[in-house]
């Protein structure tokens, strides 16, 4: 069997055959593709394009390099721009990539090189995945129904999800996420989500307690942070938005009030979306209480507003097709809520201009870093002990210099951060040495290097029938355990004893020492 040649040898091989193959007649090519074939593995009309005329054979230096466009220069500015954009996919990066770049410019965070900027730009959304693919593998609620108030309810009606029909930006569907790690007894703060079903624009704010009053002050809070007229509010069926006070603020204020179906969370779509990307992914899971939680989290949220609206792009769905089994789903492409409400004909142009001009005084990386300063106050809130020194308690200049390097860390997120393992140090078993500890203390004082397995055979000697020979590895770990405080008992002994560590044993008290 004949050796396959390796790629260069093979296209040295095409080069010194393709000028006698176009010269050569038709037998003469024919015995000629016949050898070439058989001795570097071609097909035979593989064979035929490469020593034909018009086939094109790459520069010898550039076999198996490849085609690389973007430089590791490339890949070091998009893990900035990725940990800057909160870590979101390629398709949303791409669509937030340019306002991103142009915002951390700016503001002196960067300076990209002229190519740089081109390349990262250029890049597609899938190119965007691919360098960010080893990257991202190396850094690696049950709601309690509530009953619906009979009386208050038929004054409310109800809307589904198909009975939005597009509407302009206003109208509202709200919720509350609870943060009571996983409990629900006892009190603890409720956080109220407020999401704008035509630009996605959120809103949310953080609350002691979960009533009537403190709802309508919410939506208060909320209504003034809108950039637009809010016109309707949709909730489901909790009691704390189904009830007199908040369907008489309504009223008041001309809002149109309506409510899912009970037991249907499809017909709140949206904002249950926003509960888990936004609310869960910046704040967590455990359980939060107290006002001193409650001002952090509302810091949080402040900041949360802001980084969402103006740096977090999102898809939205535009229609969905059922094609037997499967369902197809066409989505627009991914834009922040502010981009939307600028490109939506019904915003007012002063609107517009205001959104504008917040936007370009907005620093991205400023805000992700109070972001992770209130996520590292929360966490000390549940854990003190478990509060590692994060990104967000560095300076925001250390906080930038460190962003190319924190997928290393894995998890950035305080909040997230899995809890320290505590170490064993308790005994699950008896120790079958204790008895006879005594005793192997005054044979090692007689022979001081005797080793495990003699004392061991000595004890089996002296007491038949006790211990196993299973046991001799236990005692080998005693031993040790012994030995090493012996040497440091040694070490210490002409200090002090103001100076003796604790937990160091003198050696003339060596027959008091019983390991755990």
């Amino acid at each position: 069997m004949v050796k396959k040649l390796s790629t260069p040898t093979r296209g040295e091989l095409v080069r010194a055959l393709r000028e006698r193959y176009m010269e050569s007649t038709k037998k003469e090519k024919t015995k000629i593709l016949d050898e070439f074939s058989s001795v570097a593995g071609y097909h035979r009309k593989h064979a035929v394009r490469l020593l034909g005329r018009h086939s094109y054979l790459p520069h010898p230096s550039r076999q198996g390099l490849g085609r690389r466009i973007y430089n590791a220069a490339v890949v070091e500015a998009l893990i900035i721009m990725w940990e800057a954009a909160d870590r979101i996919c390629g398709k949303r990066l791409k669509a937030i990539l340019p306002n991103l770049v142009d915002a951390m410019e700016r503001h002196g965070h960067i300076c990209l090189d002229p190519e740089v900027h081109r390349g990262l730009l250029a890049a597609s959304a899938a190119t965007l995945d691919r360098l960010l693919r080893p990257i991202r593998k190396e850094a690696k609620y049950r709601k309690k129904k509530r009953g619906t108030p009979k009386k208050v309810s038929r004054d409310i009606r109800v809307r589904t999800f198909s009975d939005w029909n597009d509407p302009p930006p206003g109208f509202l569907e709200i919720d509350f996420v609870e943060h009571n790690g996983g409990s629900t007894a006892g009190s603890y703060v409720h956080t109220l989500v407020a999401v704008d079903i035509c630009s996605e624009w959120i809103e949310c704010v953080p609350l002691l307690a979960k009533s009537q009053a403190l709802v309508v002050e919410a939506l208060e809070i909320i209504r003034r942070q809108m950039p637009f007229p809010v016109l309707g509010i949709d909730s489901d069926n909790d009691t704390s938005f189904i009830n007199e006070t908040l369907l008489e603020y309504c009223k008041v204020n001309c809002l149109e009030l309506t409510r899912s179906r009970a037991y249907r969370k499809n017909d709140q779509a949206w904002i249950e979306q926003k509960n888990g990307a936004v609310i869960r992914r910046f704040i967590g899971h455990d359980r939060y209480s107290g006002i001193v939680a409650g001002q952090a989290l509302a810091l949080l949220c402040q900041a949360v507003r802001f980084y969402v609206n103006f740096f977090q792009p999102s898809f939205k769905l535009l229609g969905k097709e059922k094609i037997a089994a499967k369902v197809k789903r066409c989505y627009d492409k991914p834009v922040t809520p502010c981009e939307r409400l600028l490109s939506h004909p019904a915003i007012d142009i002063s609107i517009k201009e205001n959104l504008q001009d917040l936007g370009r005084s907005l620093d991205p990386v400023g805000l992700l870093h109070r972001i992770r300063e209130q996520q590292s106050a929360l966490a000390a809130l549940v854990d003190p002990e478990n509060n590692l020194a994060g990104p967000g308690r560095r300076s925001l200049e250390q906080f930038m210099k460190e962003m190319g390097q924190m997928w290393r860390l894995g998890e950035v997120r305080p909040t997230h951060r899995a809890e320290m393992k505590k170490s064993h140090y308790w005994r699950t078993r008896r120790d079958p040495f204790e008895s006879v500890w005594p005793d192997i203390l005054l044979w090692l004082q007689d022979e001081p290097d005797a080793t495990s397995k003699d004392l061991f055979e000595r004890l089996q000697k002296q007491y038949p029938d006790c211990f196993p020979g299973g046991q001799l590895r236990t005692l080998q770990r005693r031993m040790l355990e012994w030995r090493k405080v012996m040497a440091r008992g040694l070490v210490y002994a002409g200090l002090d004893a103001l100076v003796v560590p604790s937990g160091v044993t003198p050696v003339g008290l060596d027959r008091s020492f019983i390991p755990r």
